[in-house]
């Protein structure tokens, strides 16, 4: 039977957040609630250390990028946040960010300096909506709009970049997006090829 003392220095080893869970409630799919943040960006993971990883911007939906890098902290303690394996290096990501704008009463401990709540000009990702989406090649995936709670991958027609981009920029609105999250997937293929052949990118 194991004792107190190994228990104790057991429960001291865990990562910051293992012994704890977040606790919140679903905020909505990323049409909902994007608008709320304070950076929306189309970006690469560049590297990652500790809990945060830094991003290479290839386009800005709406804000202000920081001076320097662009550094985003996740899943710390109990603050609901994605895991940092969620993003691996090379991947490619639309990210509603939220500013670190104030210091948090235990957000630092100086025996983990790379694992923390994130620095005063930083951003975090929230868990609790659709505050990411997957981009491969042109389009994206994910919980974008009318989807189920807590299912950030659902099963959906890839939809383009660039109406995400309209969408944030107030050019669509929320039904475009469900529209083309649920168009049959060879008549967009079609529709690409076609769009494809016009500006003469095909033979």
């Amino acid at each position: 039977m194991i004792s107190r003392a190994l228990l104790l220095v057991a429960l001291a080893s865990l990562s910051p957040w293992a012994a704890a869970e977040c606790e919140c409630l679903w905020q909505g799919s990323f049409d909902e609630v994007q608008a709320k943040t304070d950076l929306v960006v189309a970006a690469e993971v560049a590297s990652t250390k500790g809990n945060s990883i830094d991003l290479n911007t290839a386009q800005v939906l709406r804000g202000t990028l920081p001076p320097v890098e662009l550094r985003v902290w996740l899943a710390y303690e109990d603050h609901c946040r994605p895991p940092t394996d969620t993003f691996p290096v090379g991947s490619r990501w639309v990210m509603a960010l939220t500013r670190i704008d104030e210091k948090v009463s235990g957000g630092f401990n100086p025996n983990t300096p790379n694992y923390s709540y994130g620095r005063v000009g930083d951003y975090m990702l929230s868990n609790c909506g659709g505050y990411w989406l997957k981009w491969e090649g042109d389009a994206v995936t994910g919980n974008l709009v009318d989807a189920p709670r807590w299912d950030h991958e659902p099963k959906m027609t890839p939809v383009l970049l660039e109406l995400i981009a309209a969408f944030v920029a107030g050019k669509a609105d929320s039904a475009a997006l469900l529209a083309a999250s649920q168009e049959d997937p060879a008549l967009r293929e079609l529709r690409l090829n076609t769009r494809a052949f016009l500006r003469g990118d095909e033979e």
